[in-house]
This record gives C-alpha cells, sequence and structure tokens, in this order.
C-alpha cells in the first residue's frame, strides 16, 4: 500500500486498500443515481431515501469490483503466484500479482476468473429479486446490479490490454505462437488502438451534444490508453536492458555512516546537506544494515537526537539483495515487486555497492544514447 491509499485490511490474506480517488467516483455515482435513475424509476421516494439508495448502489458497485478482483486474485494463488494488494481505485480496482503467470493456461483462467464472477453476481442478484419484490428500494438496487455486473464483466471482456478480455487476448496470443512477450506486445498494441476509438467515440459525443457522456468515454480511453502504453514502454526496457548485469549500473560509491550516528546529525549533514536519502549502515567497517529516509521519518522526530543509525536501520540479514552477475532487468522487476528504491549488491555477504531506480535511469540513457 502507498501514501494515497486507505488500508481496509484483509482478504484472503490479501491487504485491500482504498485510493483516494475513489471517493470521486463514490460522489458523482452517488449523485447520478440519487437525481436519475432512482427518482426516474420509483416515483414518489422521499429525497432523502433516493440519496440513502445512491450511496448504497455506490457502495454495492464498489463491492462487486472487489469480488471481480479477488476473482483473479483466488485462481492466481491457485497457480502459487503471490498476490501483493488489491486496490479500488476510481475506474474499479487493480490486483497487484506478483509474477507472470506459469503458461498460457493460467493466463486465460486468471484473467477470465473477473467477468466470470461479476456475471455470477449478475446471476445471483437476478435470482433475489422475487425476495425482494414487497421492499421496493431492495428490489430497486438488485435490478441496478444486475445491470451493473453484466456491464463490469461484458466491459472488461473487450479484448485489449490491460482489460481481462486483453489478457485472455495475451493467453491465445502466447498459446498459439509460444512467445509471451510477442503476446504482450500485440495485446497491449490492441489495447491501444481500442482505446484510441473509445477517445473518437468520446470526443464525436462532445461535438454533437452530449457533453457528458463523451467525456466519460473519452476519459476511459485515455485510462486505457495510458495503461497499455505503459505495458509497450515496460517491454521496451526490458529489451533494452536484456543481457546487461547489475555490476554494469551499479553505484560503488555509496555512503556510510557509522552505526553510532544519530539520526539528527545524519538529517543535519546528510540529508539537508546533500540531500541524499539512502545510506548504508557500518559497524567496524562491516556493512550492518540498510538506513533510508523513509527510515527515519518513521521516528518521531522528538526522538531523532537519542535514536542512532543502528536502531533505526533494516539489518543487513533482512533486506533484499542481489548479486553482481544477476541480469539487470530482473533486478528491476525484483525493486518493482518488492516496492523498494535500491538493492545492496552482495557477494559472499560482503557489500559490492547499491543499485537504485536512478541507476538503472541513467543507464538506459546511457544505452540509448549510445545506440545500444
Amino acid at each position: 500500500m502507498n501514501r494515497h491509499t486507505i488500508p481496509l485490511g484483509r482478504i484472503l490474506g490479501i491487504p485491500i486498500g482504498l485510493d483516494y480517488s475513489w471517493f470521486l467516483i463514490f460522489g458523482l455515482i452517488t449523485w447520478t443515481m440519487a437525481v436519475g435513475y432512482y427518482p426516474a424509476e420509483f416515483k414518489n421516494w422521499p429525497t432523502v431515501q433516493y440519496w440513502i439508495m445512491g450511496a448504497a448502489t455506490a457502495i454495492m458497485l464498489f463491492v462487486s469490483v472487489l469480488l471481480h478482483e479477488l476473482g483473479h486474485s483466488a485462481v492466481a494463488m491457485s497457480y502459487k503466484i503471490r498476490v501483493r494488494s488489491i486496490t479500488l481505485l476510481i475506474f474499479g480496482g487493480i490486483s497487484r500479482i506478483e509474477a507472470e503467470p506459469p503458461s498460457a493456461t493460467a493466463q486465460f483462467w486468471i484473467s477470465i476468473a473477473g467477468p466470470a464472477v461479476s456475471f455470477a453476481l449478475a446471476g445471483l442478484f437476478f435470482l433475489l429479486q422475487p425476495v425482494f419484490k414487497n421492499v421496493a428500494p431492495l428490489l430497486a438496487l438488485g435490478k441496478y446490479l444486475v445491470y451493473i455486473n453484466i456491464v463490469l464483466g461484458l466491459f472488461n471482456l473487450i479484448p485489449g490490454f490491460p482489460l481481462d478480455g486483453g489478457g485472455v487476448f495475451r493467453a491465445v496470443v502466447w498459446g498459439i505462437n509460444h512467445n509471451l512477450r510477442r503476446a504482450t506486445l500485440t495485446a497491449a498494441n490492441l489495447g491501444r488502438f481500442i482505446a484510441y476509438v473509445f477517445i473518437g467515440v468520446g470526443v464525436w459525443q462532445m461535438l454533437t451534444g452530449n457533453l457528458m457522456n463523451g467525456m466519460w468515454i473519452a476519459f476511459i480511453g485515455w485510462f486505457l490508453e495510458s495503461a497499455a502504453k505503459g505495458q509497450v514502454q515496460q517491454l521496451a526496457v526490458h529489451d533494452i536492458l536484456a543481457g546487461h548485469k547489475v555490476s554494469q549500473a551499479m553505484n560503488r560509491h555509496y555512503t556510510a555512516i557509522p552505526a553510532d550516528t544519530t539520526l539528527q546529525r545524519l538529517v543535519d549533514d546528510h540529508i539537508l546537506g546533500s540531500g541524499l536519502r539512502s545510506f548504508v549502515v557500518k559497524r567496524s567497517n562491516e556493512a550492518v544494515g540498510l538506513l533510508t529516509l523513509h527510515h527515519v521519518k518513521e521516528v518521531p522526530r522528538s526522538e531523532w537526537a537519542t535514536t542512532t543509525g543502528a536502531q533505526a536501520m533494516i539489518p543487513m540479514e533482512q533486506t533484499k539483495r542481489v548479486q553482481p552477475d544477476a541480469e539487470l532487468s530482473a533486478a528491476l522487476e525484483e525493486m518493482d515487486r518488492d516496492g523498494v528504491n535500491q538493492l545492496p549488491v552482495m557477494t559472499d555477504g560482503h557489500l559490492q555497492g547499491m543499485l537504485s531506480r536512478e541507476d538503472v535511469i541513467t543507464f538506459l540513457r546511457t544505452l540509448q544514447e549510445m545506440g545500444t
């Protein structure tokens, strides 16, 4: 979870978070349902009831999205793939699955699981309607949840990355050509094409007077295009880094501090003085831990003068580390998976240097400038 996410707890051992952008769509859906759908479909309700039902509908929509994402996650976990988190966003949800599926078959079932859950929910709410027939608010909510879960399932089956349909399409292409990279690139480019179609339709809607719907369609297209473009760029970075080792990009000139250095002195002399954000903590000339600005901020400011680097650091044996001869692309993927900005580079327990995201970016820029 990052600082823009509100933790909600765990389901199946998976951390669930709520992105702040969710509140925007929650308010918009509540307003739309309270002044549009419910007054048109159900006359003579008290005004407050329309707003209560609007809020309940928005909440149930995101419960449906959460169950959709849990469908993906449960199948991924059945293939022994760790799911780092599920986050509810402005346009739905995202499951952060730690690794690529082991096969095209696994990719297919992981991708199709979400829409399958949405269609199952639509069926469930449809079957519950006779139970709610004498309770108008619940009947109204049930009818809308049938509709919205069908829409959610169908929309996600559009065959373009990063939508679930794009994952299904990638699985099919992967199964045919047995090349994950080529299948990913094909699915991502198809996703970009579909995104441009959405943007074009949205602009056309706005020009013909349907401003609100047109803006939403174009905005969804822009969101999909950005996600698909990111996937293409990620592949391009992987291709450029292919064959290069950590030793070529790592920084051998890291900043080390004695273990008994207080956090106040560290802040005054190094963080504020030179803008450094990461330090190796040494005791008797041996690296014993890693200390970052994030760790410093976790200690109350009133305790900086008495807290040492050794007390605030992560012990070296608990840190993720990488070897100098490891593939650079694999090290970057490990940083992404673990949400860290640097990795100690070690050989036989001895620190050789540090690899940060900035080091990788600098190395990438050098490769591009050299035309390699």
